[in-house]
């Protein structure tokens, strides 16, 4: 990015979430402006209200898209494209987006930034490691059991971290435009083994349980959770979690030069935070 360029803020959009808040801390610790892309900033962003999005992308540089719930949900790729609009005539040229792996719903909206950005980037993500210490998998794990309708389908789980870096390279440096990372973990792992590496890590007993996305859903909607989310968790379970994505990629390394992080290294750092005691 060019001197003048640098001078004007990075905005990004879900600021708060699990990869906007570590690309919100590169970017300040390189000293580099930021604006916060959330209901809570000023100015607000809120994906369900479209006045915000251009007080938001005024001025700014460049931006990291990452919609919320998720590309899969219905009206993501409409929104994306309204937003990419938005940016187009505010001037921001440059545009990053979070989207999931093997989703068409997300490979829709990737379409769409395409069709609009002068200078984009895709972070095709496989499914998050924090997911387990910084989503709805906390809890039971903390009780001792994690039950999933995951079966024994592999995934080669990518650290967020990992993400954020991929995502702040492309937002900072030059070499990115036009490019589809699809970033993996090194290695595949049933949601079982995944359990293991965090019960080694945390020095506790745990136990994976298989049951049915009947089941599932069930559980959630005794929890609390929303419908609307419930649906979207067992699409993510059924249809992108059918083994489709157990295959490691090399996106990490063609972005940075070096290989992703493993899980077992992100289970121990977690671990040490206490996020998993009992």
């Amino acid at each position: 990015m060019t001197n003048a360029t640098q001078d004007r803020p990075i905005l990004v959009l879900g600021a708060t979430g699990k990869t906007g808040r570590r690309i919100v801390d590169r970017l300040r610790a390189r000293e580099l402006p930021v604006r916060l892309g959330s209901r809570s900033a000023e100015p607000a962003f809120d994906w369900e209200d479209p006045t915000t999005w251009r007080p938001a992308l005024e001025g700014a540089s460049a931006t990291y898209v990452s919609y919320f719930p998720d590309l899969a949900a219905p009206g993501a790729p409409e929104a994306v494209d309204a937003l990419a609009k938005v940016a187009e005539e505010a001037g921001v040229s440059r545009m990053v987006l979070l989207s999931g792996r093997g989703e068409e719903e997300a490979q829709r909206s990737e379409e769409a930034l395409r069709k609009r950005a002068a200078e984009w980037t895709v972070v095709r993500a496989s499914w998050f490691s924090q997911n387990f210490s910084e989503g709805n998998f906390v809890e039971p794990i903390r009780g001792g059991e994690l039950a999933l309708p995951a079966a024994d389908v592999r995934e080669p789980f990518v650290d967020a971290e990992d993400i954020a870096d991929v995502a702040v390279a492309a937002l900072t440096e030059d070499g990115h435009a036009g490019q589809v990372y699809e970033v993996t973990g090194p290695r595949l792992l049933t949601f079982a083994d995944a359990t293991e590496e965090i019960a080694r890590a945390s020095g506790r007993e745990l136990s994976y349980v298989p049951i049915s996305i009947d089941e599932f859903g069930a559980a959630l909607g005794e929890e609390g959770v929303p419908d609307g989310y419930i649906g979207l968790l067992r699409y993510l379970f059924t249809e992108v979690l059918d083994g489709r994505n157990a295959k490691i990629t090399d996106g990490v390394q063609r972005a940075l030069g070096r290989g992703p992080r493993d899980f077992a290294d992100y289970a121990r750092e977690a671990a040490t935070t206490g996020v998993w005691d009992a």
